[in-house]
């Protein structure tokens, strides 16, 4: 009888929307990262709080943590009721699909049955319902702001939920929200932030609520980087007002401070904010930023000898700053937080750490599940300590090099190619038959899709060292890919 409704069960539950049948899945997901930074959100006490509980009992799921998985629908079910009366049952579904996988994986079978006949239930007060699940734009907003916390691979995928929210139910605040929340991402990791799209869509925000004040402090971010600052610092102002114990806008209000130079504003609404969240991983972050701009002048300033003795003891406590705050950031987020590990293995490279820095990147570039453009980054920044502070332009070429295979919009991937021909061209003109450094010009341009000056560049290599097959190999693609180009019909 069990095996038999086990049977019939599964083919029920895939029709189900909900976290289990969404595009995250446990080999793409960092659970432990995940599970800190839902907890962290519902800590900082996020408006549609059923939602990440929703999602943390899927991820307490997939690590064999039912009962607390259980635990955590009932919280999102009671605040459904509490907060969502009017709305209960178009707010409900993705639950009850949770409850029933989570029963399934528990092997209590009746349970799970149970909560499907509450979807079948529920699903028949929607005209275009099917028998387990409406696609309503509650359903679309849930899985829209799950993919967004997920990883960043989702973020398209989360743009297209929200818009089909939107489409039909365009005055609801949570749903645009949402979507300038994945505009703002999007345009970040595109580089494509001068658009100002995002910026329109915030506005929208505060046009159907004027009193949200996590969406002013992130409008106010988007206006600091499109130089509007006056505005920007007006609603960073409004929304400390209108919520000063809010933790998103204590985090992103300082955020912002600490790009405008104020330091001292800045680290006091991070403390604050540490009050609130002592684990929190993006105020340690901020924090460590803090330290690490007040650090920067002094070990970079040549009148430093007139205070030596202060100073020193300045730029001493200041390192110890940045490295605690950095490690704090880093350490319940070692796949998903790299930058906070970047800025970690800049500190201790300025204060000589190399062992401690090149284990870092060691540890980093082991990482199968790092996304590309972390390692990008990871490439670069290992590219920096090996030409600026282990004087290897060898083993710099050979990080930049491989920045150059990643993401081209990047301004890591321009950086690389920029250090890349600042050292082979000085390279060249100290000695015009260097085949290395047309090589490396070589590789450049052909990463770059340059084909023709990249020919150039080989040419040139082999004239000088005729029989490196590396040289030869990439002339021949180049040429080839040239051939089939003039050879397609226009």
């Amino acid at each position: 009888m069990s095996n038999t409704l086990k049977d019939s069960l599964k083919p029920k539950l895939g029709q189900l929307q909900c976290h289990f049948t969404w595009a995250p899945q446990k080999e793409n997901i960092d659970l432990d990262d995940m599970e800190h930074r839902l907890e962290d959100l519902i800590q900082a006490g996020v408006k549609y709080q059923a939602m990440p509980y929703n999602q943390l009992a899927f991820v307490n799921c997939l690590q064999g943590n039912c009962e607390e998985a259980i635990q955590n629908l009932k919280e999102a079910e009671k605040i459904l009721k509490e907060k969502h009366e009017d709305e209960f049952e178009k707010r409900i579904i993705v639950t009850y699909g949770n409850y029933a996988w989570v029963y399934y994986h528990m092997e209590r079978l009746e349970e799970a049955q149970s909560y499907l006949d509450k979807l079948e239930t529920v699903c028949k007060l929607f005209p275009e319902a099917s028998r387990f699940t409406a696609m309503i734009p509650e359903v679309y907003g849930e899985k829209g702001w799950s993919l967004l916390r997920s990883t960043r691979k989702y973020y398209e995928e989360a743009k297209e939920c929200f818009e089909k929210a939107l489409e039909e139910d365009p005055d609801n605040t949570e749903w645009n929200v949402g979507y300038a929340t994945v505009l703002s991402r999007l345009e970040v990791f595109s580089g494509t932030t001068g658009s100002g799209e995002s910026v329109k869509w915030f506005r929208r925000v505060l046009e159907l609520d004027p009193d949200d004040s996590v969406s002013m402090v992130l409008l106010a971010l988007k206006l600091q980087e499109l130089n509007k600052k006056a505005e920007a610092f007006t609603l960073v102002e409004r929304a400390l007002q209108k919520s000063p114990d809010l933790l998103y806008v204590l985090r992103y209000a300082a955020k912002f401070h600490r790009k405008e130079g104020n330091l001292e504003r800045s680290l006091e609404l991070l403390k604050r904010g540490l009050k609130i969240a002592p684990d929190s991983a993006f105020l340690h972050h901020q924090v460590g930023l803090c330290y690490k701009t007040k650090l920067m002048p002094l070990i970079k300033n040549p009148h430093l000898k007139k205070h030596r003795s202060l100073s020193s003891q300045q730029i001493t406590e200041l390192i110890n700053q940045c490295k605690y705050h950095f490690e704090m950031a880093s350490e319940n987020r070692p796949l998903t937080f790299v930058i906070a590990k970047l800025d970690y293995a800049v500190v201790c490279s300025l204060n000589k750490e190399y062992l401690k820095v090149e284990e870092i990147f060691s540890n980093l570039l082991r990482s199968e599940q790092m996304h590309p453009d972390d390692r990008q980054s990871v490439h670069f920044q290992a590219g920096l300590f090996e030409l600026h502070h282990k004087r290897s332009e060898s083993n710099a070429i050979a990080h930049f090099l491989e920045g150059l295979k990643f993401k081209r919009s990047s301004k890591e991937w321009e950086s690389c190619r920029k250090y890349l021909i600042k050292i082979a061209t000085r390279q060249i003109d100290s000695n015009q038959r260097d085949s290395k450094a047309f090589g490396i010009l070589g590789h450049v341009y052909q990463l770059a899709g340059e084909k023709r000056n990249a020919i150039e560049c080989f040419e040139k290599a082999l004239q000088i060292d005729h029989d490196n097959e590396k040289y030869l190999s990439a002339l021949l693609e180049l040429r080839l890919s040239l051939q089939a180009k003039n050879d397609t019909p226009s």
